[in-house]
């Protein structure tokens, strides 16, 4: 199974993308044979950025993000959004590639399930 997951919100302020890593990190435990791939879009390339500070016993995207890594995810962020956001040029979390409508495009069409936060 090819599960693809489309973020589209900033890492903090809803729980959308926190909801969508959660989904993915259960497929990944739950149905190891799952090969997960993430697509941050619009506000959702926050996400890919590093050095995310949150309080204690709040739940902090980045380690989040690096879980899903860890474990096999494949996570692309938006190269267009990315450079109409500034940050383009910034370094990313380990593992996280800047990419292309093009790319999303075929991801899409090579899923089995996609779902959207």
């Amino acid at each position: 199974m090819k599960l693809m997951i489309i973020i589209n919100d900033a890492p903090y302020g809803t729980e959308k993308a926190y909801n969508a890593l959660r989904l993915a990190m259960t497929a990944q435990k739950n149905h190891p044979d799952t090969k997960v791939r993430i697509f941050l879009l619009a506000d959702a390339v926050f996400c890919a950025l590093p050095g995310q500070n949150t309080p204690d016993g709040y739940y902090n995207i980045e380690r989040m993000l690096k879980s899903v890594i860890r474990s096999g995810g494949e996570v692309k962020a938006c190269g267009g959004c990315s450079e109409a956001r500034g940050i383009a040029k910034l370094e990313l979390l380990e593992g996280v590639q800047l990419s292309t409508m093009k790319e999303m495009t075929a991801w899409t069409m090579d899923s089995d399930r996609v779902v959207t936060f």
